[in-house]
């Protein structure tokens, strides 16, 4: 099982527990996710939802070897991604959250980072595009400048600065994540869950047309990098790791 979860009152925790894997998501982790957020939104006595991974990482994103869909029913890649959630979802992060794991967090309504947590989007650096919504979600909730340099360098943002920009809400000592977001969990508890719910899809309904137009330039983008040569020289450098040669094609 590479997804636990588990109620706290009326709190949902889940939990991604592949850290040998760094917490890829695989088809497993990725029908597990859907379940638990599945769960979340069905359930009434569930108000709010908290998602972390192990001590030391959050996710490393799509595990690339295993090339499996991770496009789930109800909740698009990963069970999260092109979810429609009208329940708080809130990230707990510690040490690295990358490529789609970083997408997993953007895909949430509030963050909670270690001071040791860091974001990146190392996709370019594969021969990839961030296809899980960071192309349309990383501009929306960073400077352009910032979320530009994420994508086309592959640098990592640290949770400091990743807070001084706004994308964290909070930083935690190490190890603090998880408790950091519980309490921001136990506040949203104490608010209605009517009003909640109802603030949540006013948000929603004024992206939503971006959203998806976000969504059909990121599939021309992929659509262009999966048939070039770049592609197959960044699969297979990483598969033998080693740096990739590109010829830019």
């Amino acid at each position: 099982m590479t997804v636990r979860y588990e109620r706290q009152d009326r709190v949902l925790v889940v939990r991604i527990e592949r850290e040998e894997r760094r917490n890829a998501i695989d088809r497993e982790t990725a029908e597990g996710l859907e379940e638990a957020f599945d769960l979340l939104d069905d359930d009434d006595d569930l108000w709010v939802g908290v998602v972390t991974g192990t001590p030391r990482i959050f996710s490393a994103g799509t595990d690339i070897r295993e090339r499996a869909d991770l496009r789930m029913p109800r909740g698009g890649e990963y069970g999260i991604i092109r979810r429609r959630r009208v329940k708080p979802l809130i990230a707990a992060v510690e040490g690295y959250a990358l490529g789609g794991g970083f997408e997993i967090a953007l895909a949430c309504d509030l963050i909670v980072a270690a001071r040791t947590a860091e974001f990146g989007l190392p996709e370019a650096r594969r021969g990839l595009v961030a296809a899980s919504g960071a192309l349309f979600r990383a501009p929306r909730a960073l400077p352009v400048n910032v979320a530009r340099e994420l994508l086309i360098t592959g640098r990592t943002l640290s949770a400091e600065r990743a807070f001084t920009l706004g994308v964290v809400n909070e930083v935690t000592d190490q190890d603090g994540a998880l408790a950091g977001a519980l309490a921001m969990a136990l506040e949203i508890c104490e608010a209605s869950p009517v009003a909640v719910r109802e603030s949540l899809r006013a948000l929603d309904a004024q992206t939503s047309a971006q959203d998806e137009r976000g969504w059909e330039v990121t599939a021309d983008a992929l659509g262009v990098v999966l048939v070039s040569e770049d592609f197959r020289a960044g699969i297979e450098a990483f598969a033998q790791r080693r740096q990739p040669v590109w010829s830019g094609r």
